[in-house]
C-alpha cells in the first residue's frame, strides 16, 4: 500500500460500534497494510485488530496528546509512510480525537482519505423514522444542566432533526432538559446499543421518553443517541436568519431597500418582511428611517 506520490497518507478506518461483521473489507485491507495504526485505546483496539488478523504496529493518540502527536506523525507522514487513524468505535472525528492530526495533514499537503463504514449517529438516524433531509448533529452536550440548557437552546430553532449522544448516567436529566427546552410534546427517538445485542429504539413524545426511561433500568444503560424532530414553523414563519439579518441592515439602509435585500437572500416575501420590520421599528427596536 506504498503511495505513489512522495509523502504518505492518512487513511481515516471506520471500525464496528457493537457488531463486529459491520468491518469493511477494505477497512482490513488498509490496516493490514499501513506502516503505523493510530488508536485512542491500544488496549481495547489490539482485541479489535487480532480479530481481523491485523498485526500491524500500535500507538496511541488521543485527547490529551492529539495535538503534540500530530507533529511527529506529519514528518512519519512526509517520510512515505502510511497510517491508519482509528477510533474506539465509529468513525474518527465524530465526536472522537482526530482533528488536530487531520487539520496538520492538510496543512502540510499530506493526502487524507476515508475509509468510511459504520457511525452511531448515521446508523441511529437512519432507522429513527424522523426527517433525514436536513439534520444537525450536536455531540455530546455538557454534563451540567445550566450549560445543557443553554446548548439545547442555541439550536431550538433548528427546524432538521438534531441529534445528539449522551452517557446513560445522564440520559433522563438530559431528557427532562430537552422537554423544557422543546415542549413534551416534541417527537424524539432514544437509541440504544445500536448494532449491539440489546439494540432499542424507543420513540414518542419526550414526556413519554422520560416515562420510558424512567420506568425501566435498561435504557439507562449502553451507549445512547438521541435524536429530536426539528422545530416546526408556521407557513407564513419568517426564518430567524432572515429577520437577523434585517435587524442587521436597518441602521445602513431604508426599511424598504433592507427588506428587498434580505426577501432576495431568503426567498421569502418582501411585503411580509417590510411589515415585520415595522412592527420592529413600532416597538422602538430599531431607529431605521424610509
Amino acid at each position: 500500500m506504498r503511495s505513489e506520490s512522495p509523502s504518505g497518507i492518512l487513511y481515516i478506518v471506520a471500525t464496528p460500534i457493537g457488531n463486529l461483521s459491520d468491518m469493511t473489507y477494505r477497512a482490513v485491507q488498509v490496516l493490514q497494510q499501513a506502516d503505523l495504526i493510530m488508536a485512542e485505546d491500544t488496549r481495547h483496539s489490539r482485541l479489535l485488530l487480532d480479530h481481523y488478523g491485523v498485526e500491524g504496529p500500535l500507538s496511541t493518540v488521543h485527547e490529551h496528546n492529539e495535538r503534540q502527536r500530530s507533529e511527529y506523525l506529519v514528518k512519519r507522514l512526509l517520510a512515505g509512510e502510511n497510517i491508519a487513524l482509528i477510533s474506539d468505535a465509529g468513525t474518527p472525528l465524530i465526536s472522537d480525537p482526530g482533528y488536530p492530526l487531520v487539520h496538520a495533514c492538510r496543512e502540510a499537503g499530506v493526502q487524507v482519505v476515508p475509509i468510511p463504514g459504520p457511525c452511531a449517529a448515521i446508523a441511529a438516524l437512519s432507522a429513527a423514522g424522523l426527517p433525514t433531509d436536513r439534520f444537525l448533529f450536536v455531540g455530546f452536550l455538557a454534563a451540567k444542566s445550566a450549560a445543557r440548557v443553554s446548548q439545547l437552546t442555541a439550536v431550538s430553532e433548528e427546524s432538521g432533526t438534531l441529534v445528539f449522544y449522551e452517557s446513560p448516567r445522564r440520559i433522563l436529566s438530559t431528557l427532562r432538559d430537552m422537554q423544557d427546552v422543546y415542549g413534551a410534546d416534541r417527537q424524539a427517538v432514544v437509541a440504544r446499543e445500536v448494532t449491539k445485542q440489546f439494540e432499542t429504539f424507543l420513540a414518542g413524545s419526550l414526556s413519554s421518553l422520560i416515562d420510558q426511561v424512567a420506568a425501566d433500568s435498561n435504557q439507562q444503560r449502553g451507549e445512547i443517541v438521541v435524536m429530536v424532530h426539528g422545530a416546526r414553523r408556521a407557513a407564513d414563519a419568517l426564518p430567524a436568519d432572515a429577520t437577523r439579518l434585517l435587524l442587521q441592515l436597518l441602521p445602513h439602509m431604508a426599511l424598504k431597500k433592507a427588506a428587498a435585500v434580505v426577501a432576495e437572500h431568503y426567498g421569502v416575501r418582501k411585503n411580509q418582511l417590510y411589515q415585520w420590520g415595522l412592527e420592529q421599528q413600532g416597538d422602538g427596536r430599531q431607529g431605521g428611517q424610509e
